[in-house]
């Protein structure tokens, strides 16, 4: 008999979320994905295809009886289904309310009318906007820049209040450049790494914007699910938690790594020269550490450098175009 929590996983087919599942698999945790497939991937899932502890249901987060549903007897819920990214944030930010806060309101309330034993949510780093200070903790400022970070800060805001009012037992994972296989390779112009992949794999030079001496806390993906199992497992609730790799690398670093020529796009409004993580509470209340270097990790993703083939590749020019509102709103 399988003693292990049951466990639901929103946005499972996606990139965070399928690392997430691979992790509770391992552990010998029963797993139901609910997912709308508007980003994720089904192939992301392939190598668990035949496995009768996972379970996927198509349908989106936002949908609360048709959630409720899957949330009986359930022990723990990840909640990653979100959208991303600042760009389409801006162009849309109904689809951006509708499923980071929304979504989140119900994920939230379905686990509270099912009694679910833990809740984690997916926050973002983003919430700092430009810090005032390096490395960032989670009692400073929240200086949300544009609606993926309003939307993901608001979803917190929810999960922080259902604790308090109902007391739901839910922690928040803020999330700093999260990186590794499995990273999204759609149409939209976004992560740093998807974008250099797939121009590595045309021959194409890296779009490095600006100097690229600005710094961000990449953290490797498998790090980041652990830490979410880390705060699954503990007994504290009610929390916000910061999860980096407990330093900062430059993008030209990046480059470096990566090998190949190099062309400058110009620096945009609203990005911070650096993002870095304060990781002491983590550190201590959930004894979470991570344990991939950058080195490594940027080594895990061109030996895996494949999985970029179907993504877009970006060019000075179409750069323009597709960040053109961000510059108009964001100035």
């Amino acid at each position: 008999m399988n003693n292990a929590p049951k466990a639901v996983v929103t946005g499972g087919c996606g990139f965070i979320g399928s690392h997430m599942v691979d992790l509770l698999i391992k552990e010998g945790h029963e797993v139901t994905i609910i997912d709308n497939l508007s980003t994720g991937r089904l192939d992301n899932l392939q190598h668990h295809r035949a496995n009768p502890l996972l379970k996927i249901v198509q349908m989106d987060v936002s949908d609360l009886e048709g959630i409720c549903r899957y949330m009986e007897g359930v022990d723990w819920v990840f909640h990653f289904a979100a959208l991303a990214d600042i760009v389409p944030s801006i162009q849309k930010p109904v689809a951006y309310y509708h499923s980071n806060v929304n979504g989140t309101f119900c994920v939230l309330e379905a686990a509270r009318r099912t009694g679910v034993k833990r809740i984690l949510y997916t926050a973002s780093s983003s919430c700092y906007g430009i810090p005032d200070k390096y490395p960032t903790s989670e009692t400073d400022e929240i200086r949300t820049m544009y609606p993926y970070a309003a939307t993901k800060y608001m979803g917190e805001y929810l999960a922080m209040h259902w604790a308090q009012v109902y007391g739901l037992p839910v922690n928040s994972l803020r999330l700093f450049n999260v990186y590794g296989p499995r990273s999204r390779t759609s149409g939209t112009y976004g992560a740093v790494f998807g974008v250099f992949l797939a121009q590595k794999l045309a021959g194409k030079p890296f779009t490095v914007v600006g100097d690229g001496r600005q710094t961000r806390d990449f953290t490797f993906v498998t790090d980041v699910a652990n830490a979410f199992y880390f705060a699954a497992k503990s007994d504290v609730t009610g929390q916000i938690f910061n999860v980096g790799s407990g330093s900062t690398y430059s993008v030209n670093r990046l480059v470096e790594l990566l090998g190949g020529p190099v062309t400058h796009i110009p620096k945009r409004p609203g990005e911070p020269n650096c993002t870095f993580a304060d990781i002491s509470k983590i550190q201590k209340q959930l004894g979470w550490k991570p344990h991939v270097s950058f080195e490594e990790g940027v080594k895990i993703l061109l030996d895996n450098i494949d999985y970029w083939r179907s993504a877009p590749v970006w060019t000075p020019e179409s750069i323009d175009v597709a960040t053109r509102d961000w510059f108009e709103y964001l100035k």
